[in-house]
């Protein structure tokens, strides 16, 4: 009976490779998430930056005797 041997082997590792690639896209998707999530976070960081920037220039721009040294 080599025959349903060979069949049970070739069922086995069809498995195999079906259950490999199952794993790797669900691998992909949370990868995917994960970085979705850091891109957000990094923009957010980002914005937060600049919106401390902007309002520290504004800060420095209205203080008394605080004036841009051109050519200095």
């Amino acid at each position: 009976m080599p025959s349903v041997s060979r069949q049970i082997t070739r069922l086995g590792a069809l498995s195999a490779c079906a259950a490999l690639l199952a794993g790797a896209a669900a691998g992909c998707s949370t990868t995917q998430e994960k970085a979705e999530k850091q891109q957000a976070q990094a923009k957010h960081i980002l914005d937060q930056r600049a919106k401390r920037q902007k309002q520290k220039h504004k800060d420095d721009k209205n203080k008394p005797g605080k004036q841009d040294k051109k050519g200095s």
